[in-house]
């Protein structure tokens, strides 16, 4: 058996020239750098030091070289990766990379490649996305295993509610292309899903005569209300019963705005809220306030975004709801998304003993956004984990860092969103000399960061801190050099969810050497 990234003592980390900003590093075991890279990468994005393209080859590369070596945690890694890793373009990416190098190396050994294919596709619009990545990247020769895989997870995701919130001409593969090339055949257990896989593949060949089943009721219904005359549509939606004759249509609120042929009034909103899902209605706040919505209903909409069961369903990426928080800043909305984030945060653990927090502020960290689709950097998930780390433990003292350091005063029960307010921008990194100055004696240390040490660290990261102290390093951004070599208790995790934080846990237990999707959190 593979030796496991938590045992750091039996891992091989070969002595790098430099990070990227000059300071010493230490290059990581292939396992623990396409890990490092997996849980941060969104696909074909640029970072501070490395280009989208260098990014998704350094991804592909590792994948190709384990999906040969160690095909049994490739497959976990990416069944994980999709799963509790909430990464979802990545795993997909690294499923198809996974069967090409394995079909290329003649390999059989390990979890087949369809069920690979298939652990990866976990919503509808996904089978689609899988087959036009292979296409675009391998051409239009698909294998059987992928074929077959893909028609697994067809049978599983196509839904008539799905139908008609994926299969969108915006798509490059429709729901009846993807048919059409892996021939899925309906799941016995599922009679109404023939007669949809015919609709889908009316709607995407002949349109204009794609009748939907008689039998299924949303679908019918939604034909119905595209039927309905453009003058009519608001006194539909807004009138008696217009809620749920949407919710029955499946309609979202993406579409809701081009039906309509008009504005989304306070009204309008009124009548969509109640079908829509806890990420659209976060993505939506700023939308509320603009048209006026009544403070009764975004009062309903609070509740549901602080539920602890629709956080879960929702599986967003904590920093959202501070994304939220800073896009639409009403004081309505501020008490229901510090319970979420509180909620979505609930793996970071509540350690024992003195705790000390450091949180990586410069320059890489403040610049570097998350996503490309996103304003909040790194620097501001790294903030939130922090705070919420120091927030939960026994005695916690929390520093932000970069040429300078300081503690950042919060008090407990505090709201994360106002402690986050005082976090700076603080230029280079300088982990060393911030452990030099704030490290008395503290039970543990743990440090959110991108682990590019500046020029004048001459010293690992972690060196001013006695071999017998665990220091945890979370990783953000999953660069290649390390900031520090290997040790007893020396340990990095990575991602941009709590999910590996269980494993802070898990180490202290005895327990240090599992991957995430190995450990047994009971």
């Amino acid at each position: 058996m593979a030796p496991p990234p938590f045992a750091p003592a039996n891992r091989s980390h070969a002595p790098g020239p430099c990070t990227y900003e000059g300071g010493p590093a230490f290059v990581r075991e292939p396992r623990e750098e396409l890990f490092l890279l997996a849980v941060g990468n969104f696909v074909s994005q640029r970072t501070f030091y490395e280009s989208g393209g260098e990014r998704d080859g350094r991804f592909t590369r590792l994948v190709g070289e384990l999906a040969v070596r160690e095909p049994e945690w490739t497959a976990g890694l990416l069944r994980w990766l999709r799963g509790e890793g909430n990464m979802r373009t990545a795993s997909l990416v690294g499923a198809a990379t996974y069967v090409r190098a394995r079909l290329a190396a003649g390999a059989s050994a390990g979890p087949s490649n369809r069920s690979v294919i298939d652990s990866v596709l976990r919503r509808a619009d996904e089978p689609g996305e899988l087959l036009a990545y292979w296409i675009s990247t391998y051409g239009r020769r698909v294998p059987q295993p992928v074929k077959r895989g893909v028609a697994d997870g067809v049978r599983r995701l196509y839904t008539a509610r799905s139908l008609l919130k994926y299969d969108t001409e915006s798509k490059a593969f429709r729901f009846g292309d993807v048919l059409n090339l892996v021939h899925a055949s309906p799941d016995p257990a599922k009679p109404w899903q023939g007669p949809l896989f015919r609709y889908a593949l009316d709607r995407r060949h002949r349109p204009d005569d794609a009748v939907p089943p008689a039998s299924d009721r949303t679908l019918t219904a939604h034909q119905e209300l595209a039927r309905t005359p453009v003058a009519e549509r608001r006194d539909v939606v807004t009138g008696l019963w217009g809620s749920e004759r949407l919710a029955e249509a499946g309609m979202t609120w993406e579409s809701l705005a081009g039906w309509l042929q008009g504005p989304l009034d306070a009204a309008v909103w009124k009548a969509a809220i109640p079908s829509m899902g806890p990420m659209a209605l976060v993505r939506n706040l700023r939308n509320f306030d603009r048209a006026g919505l009544p403070d009764e209903i975004a009062a309903q909409v609070a509740e549901r975004l602080s539920d602890p069961a629709e956080v879960a369903a929702s599986r967003q990426f904590p920093f959202r709801y501070l994304a939220a928080h800073q896009h639409a800043p009403s004081p309505r909305w501020t008490a229901a998304l510090e319970r979420a984030l509180g909620h979505c945060l609930a793996d970071v653990p509540a350690l024992p003993g003195r705790t000390l927090i450091l949180v990586d502020r410069s320059g890489s960290m403040i610049w570097d956004t998350v996503s490309e689709r996103s304003k909040l950097t790194r620097a501001d998930a790294a903030a939130v984990f922090g705070t919420a780390l120091a927030m939960r433990a026994e005695q916690a003292d929390l520093v932000q860092f970069g040429w300078n350091s300081a503690e950042v005063p919060f008090a407990r029960g505090e709201r994360v969103l106002d402690v986050l307010e005082r976090f700076g921008d603080l230029g280079g990194t300088y982990t060393a000399k911030a452990l030099r100055k704030h490290f008395r004696e503290h039970d543990r240390v743990l440090i959110v960061t991108d682990e590019q040490a500046a020029s004048h660290e001459l010293c690992g990261a972690a060196d001013p801190v006695p071999a017998d102290v665990p220091v945890y390093t979370w990783n953000l951004a999953g660069y290649r050099p390390a900031h520090g070599p290997p040790g007893p208790h020396r340990h990095t995790f990575g991602g941009l969810t709590d999910a590996a934080f269980r494993m802070v846990g898990l180490v202290e237990a005895g327990r240090g050497g599992a991957w995430p999707w190995d450990a047994d959190p009971a």
